[in-house]
């Protein structure tokens, strides 16, 4: 018997001893609580993310407005320049097409004007001052004749044997020298030391106006545009 309960005893001494880290029912609560929490977060930064974004769409939707106005209103500016090149070139093509026309019909001088080159020249048969030999060149249609070319020269030399204005003068400036068209000086044939502007001698004055002479290898000299010489005209036919 005493075995027995010796046994009994060493038998209940070998019984489990309850575990002191059980938690019951709290324990799934707590994690659902974490999961929430955390879902919370994530939506929040979501949230703030979408607006960010937002606003940053916003901005590149402004900015993309802009540069699309920009590039419109240039787009504008480029088509118009575009229709005044095109205009511009209808006009030069129409221009050139009535010069295209005048060259191909044949061309003749009024009575008594002779022609050279494309040019119909007449010489006075008068004399007088300089701006009265522009008068009478204007009258007829023409201006005093306007010299571009050596050939030119050398036909002039030979159309006149006596002392001849032509369109030459530095009226507006002393030394200037400038075409009755506009066009400044550049073929020059003045005879040697010319143009000296009278050299200072009171009895010659200002001498602005050019003339061709028939001596000194028919060469320019400078002259006071009082003076009375003959005159020769130049026109286009």
């Amino acid at each position: 018997m005493e075995e027995i309960y010796a046994n009994v005893d060493c038998a209940k001494l070998s019984y489990p001893t309850p575990s002191t880290n059980y938690t019951g029912p709290r324990g799934p609560r707590g994690f659902n609580l974490v999961i929430i929490l955390s879902l919370g977060l994530l939506s929040f930064f979501l949230l703030i993310g979408l607006i960010i974004l937002g606003v940053n769409y916003r901005d590149s939707l402004r900015d993309s407005a802009a540069a699309f106005s920009a590039i419109s209103n240039n787009l504008s500016f480029v088509t118009e320049e575009r229709d005044l090149l095109q205009a511009n070139l209808t006009e030069k093509t129409k221009e050139l097409e009535r010069l295209q026309m005048m060259s191909k019909q044949k061309k003749t001088c009024p009575s008594r004007w002779s022609m050279f080159s494309c040019s119909c020249y007449l010489l006075s048969g008068r004399s007088g001052s300089w701006d009265e030999g522009r008068k009478d060149c204007r009258d007829k249609g023409a201006d005093l004749a306007v010299i571009e070319s050596p050939e030119e020269q050398n036909y002039l030399i030979t159309l006149t044997q006596n002392p001849t204005w032509i369109g030459l003068n530095d009226k507006e400036e002393e030394g200037k020298w400038k075409w009755i068209d506009g066009t400044p000086l550049t073929l020059k044939y003045w005879e040697s030391n010319q143009p000296d502007n009278g050299a200072g001698d009171p009895r010659w004055g200002e001498e602005d106006c050019a003339h061709i002479r028939t001596h000194a290898n028919n060469f320019w000299n400078d002259r006071s545009c009082g003076a009375s010489l003959l005159w020769v005209c130049e026109k286009i036919p």
